[in-house]
């Protein structure tokens, strides 16, 4: 779900070209959650190999990063681990949505309503455990870094920030900056011409910068503050939030009371809520912690061999994307060995 804080966050566009030469650490579920909802077939369906096996996770992990690499950005990808406990309600909420969604997708197929099925199929993409280990295999095949992280990838993408690893985390949420995040970058896997859902209409999807320091001072607000926001608003650890409480009323309640508990407005339900943990999971999350960060060599052949000799891609388009790899690094100053060495 994540805290939607639009309404009070501002958020600067800009390009990915602007990115080069910078390590952005990538919350790698929020990815690959990205490209399994949006890489699909005309009915909906996800991309398979010839065994059924899902492959719109490949697709989208080969092909944006080696966009991303061909612009000079460094990516480094951040795999969830174990969730925390009171993360509990929201992932069996999540299991419930898909589970309706899945029971509409299959009966607007049998009705013959593509439209209904494209509609109801973005929200039926499960991440399977053999989906982590092509995601692990493919970067590690592109030389792209791959952290496994204690518990929330997204905390360990924001920690990377913090300690100097990273310039940016990168994810669609913005429990990033709630994470510490020096800066979040929003829409960089999802950037491009995009349609719209269930409309013919296409719309060009640009990247977003969200700086913490500015939000802070644009709010005149302390982190552990923008973190009560979030709580009144709902995160992934009350999902429900406060009845009625959008940004615009958080951040009243949080400029003229100061913190949760002088709030009388919410006294009741608060008292309720273990507010102190979830502040906690937020401000001083379990995290993986390198000293540095590596990256690995492109092995082409063995790219080609994965991704057409087992998992059915088309092996003119991968070996015309890896050449396309190839040439915009040559022709830079900087050689692969660069990148990848």
């Amino acid at each position: 779900m994540g805290v939607d804080l639009r309404g009070i966050v501002y958020a600067k566009k800009t390009r990915l070209e602007s990115f080069s030469g910078r390590i952005v650490a990538i919350d790698a579920y929020n990815a690959i959650y990205q490209f399994l909802a949006s890489i699909r077939g005309e009915s909906g369906e996800p991309l398979r190999d010839r065994s059924g096996k899902v492959t719109s996770h490949l697709t989208g992990l080969f092909y944006r990063n080696v966009n991303l690499v061909s612009l000079g950005i460094r990516p480094v990808y951040v795999l969830d681990g174990k969730p925390p406990e009171m993360k509990g309600s929201e992932i069996e909420r999540r299991r419930q949505v898909k589970k309706v969604a899945s029971d509409k997708f299959k009966r607007a197929l049998t009705a013959g309503d593509l439209e209904g099925a494209r509609k109801y199929a973005r929200a039926t993409s499960v991440l399977r455990n053999y989906m982590r280990e092509d995601a692990k295999r493919i970067l590690s095949l592109l030389g792209i870094p791959c952290i496994e992280a204690t518990s929330e990838g997204e905390a360990t993408a924001a920690h990377l920030t913090r300690i100097g690893l990273a310039t940016y985390a990168a994810s669609q949420d913005y429990d990033s900056i709630l994470f510490g995040a020096k800066r979040l970058l929003r829409n960089l896997t999802l950037s491009g011409k995009r349609k719209l859902p269930n409309r013919n209409v296409f719309v060009t999807v640009e990247p977003e910068e969200v700086e913490l320091s500015q939000v802070l001072s644009s709010l005149g607000l302390r982190r552990e503050q923008l973190v009560d926001i979030g709580i009144l608003m709902g995160t992934d650890f009350n999902p429900n939030g406060f009845p009625g409480v959008g940004p615009a009323t958080a951040l009243k309640y949080i400029r003229k009371y100061g913190q949760l508990e002088d709030i009388p407005e919410i006294s009741e339900g608060l008292g309720e809520l273990d507010y102190p943990r979830i502040r906690e999971i937020f401000l001083n999350p379990s995290v993986t912690s390198p000293k540095t960060l590596s990256w690995g060599r492109l092995q082409t052949d063995k790219i080609v061999d994965f991704l057409c000799g087992e998992r059915d891609f088309s092996e003119e388009r991968v070996r015309r994307a890896l050449d396309r790899l190839e040439e915009s690094e040559a022709s830079k100053s900087e050689s692969l060995e660069r990148w990848f060495g």
